[in-house]
């Protein structure tokens, strides 16, 4: 058949840039039951918190790892009413490490700001960790959570890089026991970890704060939510998926980490809190601080009875204990390979 008429966008040139940071959120919720029974309700306050405290211009790019229809639907509305940018769609869960090399390539920005679909992000976290990458040399991954025990993860070439520095400078590095109690309860009660489990794991182990032209930091990094450089992330992607390819459904992310700390770039957390990891549940105090960002967020511990069970839920061994026999159960029930 003749062609009917040229194509009108012919010869013309793009009236878009690309705003410098991609936001990327990996999501994934195969039904609303067991552990992912509030993880509609956790993926949109994710979603919500960015929408509500990052300043524009950025692209939003979110990738569907093989949800409900109750989430692909929750997506595709944000998608259509234009507060979604970029949305991909996976009929299948084809695995973390292969989604986050195919979010690599797609996101638009010169650098990608990932995270987990259960992270709160405050106001102002975007400056903060643009303010750490643009500051300190060779950075790899700025976080905006500090979890002490990653300073014995994936740390090593940072902690070099900071001694070097304090050679020089012995003023613009402290060492000690430095993180706020609060910010540990914050991670035991949302990471599932006992006291004498979170004891255990940073026995040893020393806060180090660095600063250089007037930008603190504290050493060290972690893959739940990480602002990185594309080019980096491509780069270390392509040493793990040689064949462009891994069978793992999860998996290799700590790996993933030790290879960007190998290769010499630095791994560092904002000095102020930025972020809150949200666990598999909303509590009160995310709800209220939600509101207090113009979010409506209903808590799931709000809704508990008041007396004896309510006060066993809060304590944070019950919770730990129940929830290991959820995920065990939930590991019996789909046994298929779909379960994440």
């Amino acid at each position: 058949m003749a062609r009917l008429g040229m194509n009108p966008s012919r010869g013309k040139n793009l009236d878009f840039t690309p705003p410098r940071v991609t936001v990327a959120v990996l999501v994934y919720a195969p039904h609303q039951a067991g552990y992912f029974q509030h993880r509609l309700d956790v993926t949109r306050l994710t979603l919500e918190s960015i929408l509500a405290n990052t300043e524009k211009p950025y692209e939003l790019l979110v990738f569907d790892n093989g949800s409900c229809p109750e989430m692909t639907g929750f997506l595709q509305a944000l998608y259509n009413t234009g507060k979604i940018d970029t949305l991909i769609l996976s009929a299948e869960n084809i695995g973390k490490l292969n989604a986050l090399w195919r979010i690599a390539q797609a996101a638009q920005g010169e650098v990608i700001a990932y995270t987990d679909d259960d992270v709160y992000h405050l106001p102002g976290w975007l400056p903060e960790h643009l303010k750490v990458l643009d500051t300190y040399p060779n950075v790899g991954a700025v976080t905006g959570f500090y979890i002490k025990q990653r300073v014995a993860m994936s740390s090593d070439q940072t902690l070099a890089w900071v001694k070097a520095l304090e050679e020089k400078d012995p003023s613009a590095v402290q060492r000690g026991n430095l993180i706020p109690r609060k910010w540990e309860e914050e991670y035991m009660d949302n990471a599932g970890r006992t006291e004498e489990r979170y004891q255990s794991e940073i026995e040893g182990i020393e806060d180090v704060v660095v600063s250089l032209q007037g930008v603190k930091a504290w050493v060290s990094a972690h893959h739940f939510e990480v602002l990185v450089p594309k080019n980096v992330l491509i780069e270390v992607l392509n040493q793990m998926l040689p064949g462009g390819w891994s069978d793992q459904l999860m998996g290799r992310m700590v790996e993933m980490d030790d290879r960007m700390d190998a290769l010499g770039y630095l791994r560092l957390t904002t000095y102020p809190q930025t972020m809150r990891l949200l666990g598999n549940v909303i509590d009160d105090e995310v709800s209220e601080l939600a509101r207090r960002d113009g979010i409506i967020a209903a808590s799931a511990t709000s809704n508990a009875k008041p007396g004896k069970r309510a006060g066993l839920w809060q304590n944070r061994f019950v919770r730990a204990s129940i929830q290991k026999l959820i995920n065990k159960l939930y590991q019996l029930l789909h046994q298929d390979g779909r379960s994440s």
